[in-house]
């Protein structure tokens, strides 16, 4: 199985590491990580909007396609309390993301396609394991994310993409809540610097999981060094990930929590890295950047994919 439209050979330039370039490069305060909040603050708008852009060039180089994915990682039930969402809230502002994406979609008539992504984040805190399988399971997946994708799905986005999970029964449970809306859906997991997830499951135990009962539209692998997603990939999963986001530090997840800096690595040798990576993924087509990245690596990963015709 593999996602229509993108494994059929489209390509498309994704954004980078959206929260740690707005707080380390523009000085912004993120609470919880929650970069959705921009949507409701005219300069948080404009910088949204700039930010998008410079990946819309990349695009426009190499004259290739555009994911444009929301801003809403953290807009989901749980997180939006904390920062004075409640449901109605929540449900406007992840409506008010997309729009921002169709309007900015309009700028990029040019590029063979501009695709809208709906984003949504783990309920917790996207690099524990959590206690999916054992206590809320699936069930409760479904009923948690069931609310988002639905407004997302509302806005008008072509994909619902799940970033930076850990556990295969919240996976199951958003794959079904994007069944029921009648949306395509993508799942991305992230690892560990040992190539397993926190939980000490190899990806392909989790994708055979979750293709065994719920299987997505296609996978993607985000928030990790391009080396350590390399130790995650074996053979019987390699053809189901269809997009990349890798981080630009080789830290582990904990090291990178616990520092005050940005660790942005050298764009070079993540382009060289991650280009490497994709000689082992024969279905990749979106590729980007996740923690520590902007438009610069990302910029440098297309330069080498384009002097690379056959990957």
């Amino acid at each position: 199985m593999s996602a229509p439209d993108v494994a059929r050979g489209a390509r498309y330039v994704t954004d980078g590491g959206l929260e740690t370039d707005l707080i380390f490069h523009h000085d912004v305060d993120l609470p919880d990580f929650a970069a959705f909040v921009l949507i409701d603050d005219g300069p948080g708008r404009t910088l949204l909007r700039d930010y998008y852009r410079g990946y819309g060039e990349v695009a426009r180089a190499h004259g290739v396609s555009l994911r444009l994915e929301s801003a809403t990682w953290r807009a989901s039930q749980d997180w939006g309390p904390r920062l004075g969402y409640d449901a109605a809230a929540l449900r406007r502002v992840n409506i008010d993301a997309v729009r921002l994406l169709h309007e900015l979609a309009a700028e990029f008539r040019d590029l063979p396609e501009v695709r809208l992504v709906g984003t949504i984040g783990p309920r917790g805190d996207g690099y524990e394991s959590g206690s999916w399988d054992t206590v809320t399971g699936a069930d409760d997946a479904l009923t948690y994310h069931r609310a988002q994708v639905g407004a997302l799905s509302e806005a008008g986005v072509h994909v619902i993409a799940a970033y930076t999970l850990t556990d295969p029964a919240e996976a199951i449970g958003i794959v079904r809540a994007a069944r029921e809306a009648g949306m395509p859906v993508e799942i991305s997991f992230t690892v560990e610097t040992d190539g397993r997830l926190a939980s000490g499951s190899t990806l392909e135990d989790v994708i055979h999981r979750v293709d065994a009962t719920a299987p997505p539209d296609g996978y993607l692998l985000n928030c990790a060094h391009p080396e350590h997603l390399g130790r995650a990939v074996g053979p019987t999963v390699a053809g189901r990930i269809i997009g990349i986001r890798p981080n630009a530090s080789r830290l582990s997840h904990a090291e990178l929590d616990d520092s005050d800096r940005l660790h942005e690595g050298d764009p070079e040798d993540l382009a060289a890295c991650t280009v490497e990576l994709l000689d082992r993924l024969p279905a990749v087509r979106v590729i980007g950047g996740c923690c520590g990245t902007d438009v610069r690596h990302i910029a440098k990963m297309w330069q080498r994919l384009s002097a690379e015709p056959s990957l």
